[in-house]
C-alpha cells in the first residue's frame, strides 16, 4: 500500500494526540486515506486536489464493488475528517466533501462466541500468578456483566460490594448502574484481590483502580485487547472472532437464549433504548435456526 502524504500524516497525528483516537481507529483512517490517494493517482492528480465530482465517482466505485455499506460509511467519515482538517489548517481553500450525503450504515448483527467456545476460553485461564488471577477476574467480569471495556477498566475498588454481590459501573455520559456479581465472578474477583493477586501487582504504588497492569498502574483498553488476544490464542480460538465487545455481545445473547427478559438485559448492558437490546433477539433467533437445521432430522427434507 502506498504511504500516505504529509498532510495525511499531520491529520493522523492530530487524531492521535489531540483527539485520543485508538491505534485501531488510526489504522482504519490510514487505510481509507491510502485507498483514496491511490485511486486519485490513477487519475493523475494528488488527493488534496480532489473535486466534488471525484468524490461522487469514488464512492460510486466503492458501492459498486464488494465493499459493505459500513465500510463505505467509514471511508466517507475518514475522508471528510481529513479534508475538514486540511481546510482548518489552511492547506486547502475549499472542502469538496462538504456536500457529501452520509452513507447509510447497514446495522450488522453482533457476532458472539458460542457458549461452548466461551466456556473453553474461560476454563483455560490459570491462577498461577498475579497476572493470571487478574486476567481470569477481568474476563469473567466482561462476560459475567456485559460491561463495556471502558467501563471495566474504570471500575474502582470501592465500586465492589461483596455484601450485596453488586458492582457499580459508570457508563456513557457518566451514567451509573448496578450490575450483579455471579458466584463465578465473585470467586475470581476475591482470588485476584488476595495477596497473590492485585497486591503483588501494586508494589509501592497506590491506585484506586481494580484492574492493574504489570507495572502497578491502571490497565488500559489496549492492555485488555492484548490479554484477550493472548488467551484466545492459547485456547485455540480464532483471535479474529474475539474482542472485549464480543464478551458483551456473548453475555447478552446467551442470557436471552436462556430466557432472560429483554428489559433485564437492557438494564444490565446500560442501553438507553430497548431497540438497541432488541438486536440480540435477532441473534438468538439466528442461532436457534442454525442449531435447528444442524440437528433436526427432518429439517432438510
Amino acid at each position: 500500500m502506498t504511504t500516505t502524504s504529509s498532510p495525511a500524516e499531520e491529520f493522523l497525528q492530530w487524531l492521535t494526540i489531540e483527539r485520543g483516537r485508538s491505534p485501531a481507529t488510526i489504522e482504519a483512517y490510514r487505510h481509507d486515506i491510502d485507498e483514496f490517494c491511490e485511486w486519485m493517482r490513477t487519475r493523475h492528480r494528488p488527493a488534496r486536489r480532489a473535486s466534488e465530482e471525484d468524490f461522487e465517482q469514488y464512492f460510486g466505485h466503492l458501492r459498486e464493488g464488494t465493499h459493505a455499506d459500513s465500510t463505505v460509511a467509514r471511508a466517507m467519515s475518514s475522508l471528510r475528517g481529513w479534508f475538514g482538517f486540511m481546510l482548518d489548517e489552511g492547506q486547502i481553500n475549499h472542502d469538496p466533501t462538504g456536500r457529501l450525503k452520509p452513507s447509510r450504515r447497514g446495522r450488522s448483527l453482533p457476532k458472539p462466541l458460542g457458549e461452548r467456545e466461551m466456556s473453553t476460553l474461560l476454563n483455560s485461564l490459570g491462577t498461577h500468578d498475579a497476572t493470571a488471577l487478574r486476567d481470569r477476574a477481568l474476563l469473567e467480569l466482561l462476560y459475567g456483566t456485559g460491561a463495556r471495556v471502558s467501563e471495566a477498566v474504570g471500575i474502582n475498588l470501592e465500586d465492589l460490594d461483596f455484601d450485596e454481590d453488586l458492582i457499580l459501573v459508570t457508563g456513557k455520559g457518566s451514567k451509573q448502574r448496578l450490575v450483579p456479581m455471579g458466584s463465578t465472578l465473585r470467586g475470581a474477583l476475591q482470588d485476584y484481590l488476595g495477596p497473590a493477586g492485585r497486591t503483588a501487582l501494586t508494589g509501592v504504588k497506590k491506585t484506586a483502580r481494580l484492574f492493574l497492569n504489570a507495572r502497578g498502574g491502571p490497565l488500559s483498553r489496549q492492555g485488555v485487547d492484548l490479554i484477550i488476544h493472548k488467551h484466545a490464542l492459547a485456547a485455540g480460538i480464532d483471535t479474529r472472532k474475539v474482542s472485549a465487545h464480543v464478551f458483551r455481545h456473548s453475555c447478552a445473547t446467551h442470557m436471552l437464549a436462556h430466557g432472560a427478559d429483554i428489559r433485564v438485559v437492557q438494564e444490565l448492558l446500560g442501553h438507553a433504548s430497548i431497540a438497541t437490546t432488541q438486536i440480540y433477539t435477532a441473534v438468538s433467533v439466528t442461532s436457534l435456526k442454525r442449531e435447528y437445521f444442524d440437528a433436526h432430522p427432518r429439517a432438510h427434507e
